[in-house]
């Protein structure tokens, strides 16, 4: 029987969700976006469940407190550049590394495969990210939603 990973030389891995909760700092930009809206806060409990599609997809939800809701053109207009303005200064300040996450990618490292990262998040965001959690120099390639 032939080893999973016989003959594979590159992996590539998602940022969000898979090496990085990211959702404590999505969930604080979130929630300040909507205080300074002049609205309730969620709370990071409930701003989990709606992480996936994009930051435009998470503002849309907390706007509309519905997962596929449109919220008013004008309203978002105002909300996305508050969310992109806090999240922009605190995309890292409370995103972990989830557990086996460093002792994974040494394992592949070791073992000679090429590793890259991809992720929907923008590289404004992706690069700082993965530099301040110390794991930018493991992957040979990195793809953000924007960088391609």
């Amino acid at each position: 029987m032939k080893p999973i990973l016989d003959g594979i030389r590159l992996v590539l891995i998602d940022l969000d969700g898979t090496l990085v909760d990211t959702v404590p700092d999505l969930a604080l930009a979130t929630d300040k976006m909507m205080q300074d809206l002049g609205r309730k806060p969620y709370g990071e409990e409930k701003i989990r469940q709606w992480i996936g599609n994009g930051a435009p997809r998470l503002v849309k939800r907390a706007l509309t407190n519905t997962m596929n809701g449109e919220p008013d053109e004008a309203l978002y207009a105002r909300a996305y550049p508050i969310f992109e303005h806090y999240y922009s200064k605190h995309v890292c300040d409370r995103s972990v590394l989830y557990p086996g996450v460093l002792e994974g990618l040494n394992g592949l490292e070791k073992k000679g495969f090429r590793l890259g990262c991809v992720t929907n998040k923008p590289e404004q965001y992706t690069l700082p990210l993965l530099q301040k959690l110390e794991i930018k120099h493991y992957f040979e390639i990195i793809l953000s939603g924007d960088s391609l």
